[in-house]
């Protein structure tokens, strides 16, 4: 349930709401807008009837929720929700772009990739350091010295640096090293994961469970903003469906339906949605069309010789190209990139 204040309820009578829904258990969550305050109710308001929050000084009216996620919901929170990382905006206008290898290899092979990705127009750069595989004996990462090199790739380029953590025994150090912390398709619903990442405070990117809803993985950013921690993006990074075409199936529609359900950023994963190097523009394009804040994409500078993903990155100068692509596609929708 939603509480919209009155235009000019004054501070009082603002926190006098707040004081009644904490004397029934609830938690409140204020939002301020330009022009009005709105108060979320967290928790099971079931049993208080609308009329009483209306009766209280300074309330305008009372919105029901009929989304089971609450604070990720748009109702909650009309307006974009717009996420600052040392100076880059997600969520804004600009269309952001990550981009980098799936997993750090050494060293030569990061600052090369970094330096190549800024030049071509990348915002942040991506890295994996603990890789969450299918096989038990794929490369699986190079763990803390991968860190190490991410942060030094940070500093060398002025770059935000995103990177996956895969436990919330893990959350403390990596987020030593990375400005995001991303949340893979494969622990979207490990909730003690969730709740570590919320309690952080970190920015969060939130990957779209390969079999899950979109509700679902409103559900599982639920939990992290649950937590206080606003700055959430989530991740349409494909769904396994019975098309064996390509890696998985993009789920271009879901990128307009989160815009329309949550105020949260969205990003697009077309690297990992095809598995194929030639058709992640397309699908970035495509992403950006539909309302994509921004995109991740997997960079390497010899993809044959990749030690995990190879097949789906791209090489410097077709990254380059597809910036510039998705420049032009941003300029059609009234955004930038």
């Amino acid at each position: 349930m939603v509480i919209v204040m009155k235009y000019n309820a004054a501070a009082e009578e603002i926190a006098s709401v707040i004081r009644n829904i904490e004397s029934f258990g609830f938690k409140a969550h204020l939002s301020r807008g330009e022009e009005r305050s709105v108060i979320g109710i967290i928790g099971d308001e079931r049993p208080v009837e609308p009329e009483h929050w209306e009766s209280l000084q300074g309330v305008e009216r009372v919105i029901r929720i009929l989304h089971p996620f609450k604070l990720a919901s748009r109702d909650f929170h009309p307006s974009n929700t717009v996420i600052k990382v040392d100076g880059v905006s997600v969520g804004a206008t600009k269309v952001v772009v990550m981009a980098g290898p799936c997993s750090v290899e050494s060293r030569e092979q990061l600052m090369e990739t970094a330096a190549a990705v800024k030049e071509a127009g990348a915002h942040v750069l991506r890295g994996g350091a603990f890789k969450p595989r299918t096989s038990p004996y794929s490369f699986q990462g190079l763990g803390l010295p991968g860190l190490k090199l991410l942060k030094e790739a940070r500093e060398e380029f002025n770059m935000p640096v995103i990177t996956e953590v895969m436990s919330p025994e893990d959350v403390k150090v990596v987020s030593e090293y990375a400005d995001i912390l991303q949340v893979g398709t494969r622990n979207m619903q490990n909730f003690a994961l969730l709740h570590a990442v919320g309690e952080s405070q970190k920015p969060v990117l939130l990957k779209r469970g390969m079999m899950s809803t979109i509700e679902e993985l409103l559900m599982a950013a639920e939990y992290i903003l649950s937590h206080g921690n606003e700055r959430v993006m989530v991740c349409e990074r494909g769904i396994r469906t019975f098309e064996p075409s390509t890696r998985y199936t993009m789920d271009i529609n879901a990128i307009p339906v989160l815009k329309s359900l949550t105020h949260l950023p969205v990003i697009a994963d077309p690297s990992h949605a095809t598995g194929k190097w030639d058709l992640v523009a397309p699908i970035a394009r495509a992403s950006v069309a539909a309302g994509a804040d921004g995109l991740i994409v997997e960079v390497h500078t010899d993809p044959a010789k990749a030690l995990s993903d190879g097949a789906q990155s791209l090489k410097p100068e077709k990254f380059a190209q597809m910036v510039k692509d998705v420049r032009a596609i941003a300029g059609a929708v009234g955004r930038t990139a």
